[in-house]
């Protein structure tokens, strides 16, 4: 059963951790990523962009896809249903297909846009016992055709968001979606201590998590950062697997690739990448 994102983050501050979330765009990767959190004991937080939800066929496909895996694959740690960077149709569309958590991305809105939309998802979301995330500062880099520079949020807009009673708050402080560049500044951590120390318990989230030195990640859970997400290195483990299975030249006498184990080399390194960053995130063992 999918479960609201709420209490995993609120144990996952409080016990200086982070939950992983690990996007999803096909069958092989929904299952390699629960069978990982189910063999760590780990929640985890399945993320779907809008382009994702779109090539699986739409949000409803995509709730039938991953809720019939929670009960053929026995999976009993918590699993919440996360769009990604959601606009406000995106969110609404996503609430009607049963997903359990949704953010939206309210950031290249001016503020007083982004407090208006993000109060009506906290009320809809509340009444339905959905997790909400908030975005403020646009996050660097570009993700499924959503381009941000890199900017550092204002503390103060933060906070007046985190007010609104979201349940996680995406800050921008430095970091980027996709690989990072030689000459990156790292994170600014003197940005992200002043959000939390004006935001208080409210769980912050830190996207682009591939890439960031493992020491700048176990600072950043010490500031308050509950929720880490990892899209990139997923699939780049993915694909590099895939082309080193062709490259083998492993078809079946001449017939063709077998899809199924064309695609389960690099099922197999989505595992290893997403129990590396549960061990880093501290997240095993705290289903």
């Amino acid at each position: 059963m999918l479960v609201s994102a709420k209490e995993m983050l609120e144990k996952a501050k409080a016990g200086h951790y982070a939950v992983g979330q690990f996007n999803i765009n096909n069958l092989e990767w929904t299952k390699a990523i629960l069978q990982t959190a189910q063999e760590c004991s780990s929640p985890v937080i399945l993320g779907v962009s809008e382009g994702a939800g779109k090539y699986m066929c739409g949000y409803k496909t995509v709730v039938g896809m991953v809720n019939g895996m929670l009960e053929e694959l026995n999976i009993t740690v918590p699993v919440a249903l996360h769009l990604d960077h959601g606009s406000y149709d995106g969110c609404m569309k996503c609430i009607e297909a049963g997903f359990s958590s949704v953010m939206f991305d309210g950031s290249h809105d001016p503020i007083e846009e982004n407090v208006k939309k993000t109060t009506e998802l906290v009320r809809i979301t509340g009444e339905k016992g959905m997790s909400l995330e908030a975005e403020v500062g646009a996050i660097g880099g570009e993700e499924d055709g959503v381009v941000g520079t890199g900017e550092c949020a204002d503390p103060k807009e933060c906070k007046a968001i985190a007010d609104l009673g979201v349940t996680m708050l995406a800050a921008g402080i430095g970091n980027i979606h996709g690989k990072y560049p030689e000459n990156w500044a790292g994170l600014s951590f003197e940005t992200l201590d002043a959000i939390q120390q004006l935001t208080g318990e409210m769980p912050l989230v830190l996207h682009g998590g591939t890439g960031i030195p493992e020491d700048m990640i176990k600072k950043a859970i010490s500031l308050g950062v509950a929720k880490i997400n990892v899209n990139t290195e997923c699939q780049l483990s993915f694909a590099d697997a895939t082309r080193k299975y062709i490259e083998a030249g492993k078809d079946l006498e001449g017939k063709g690739f077998d899809p199924r184990k064309l695609l389960a080399p690099g099922a197999e390194a989505i595992k290893a990448t997403v129990k590396e960053k549960m061990e880093l995130f501290g997240s095993v063992g705290k289903a």
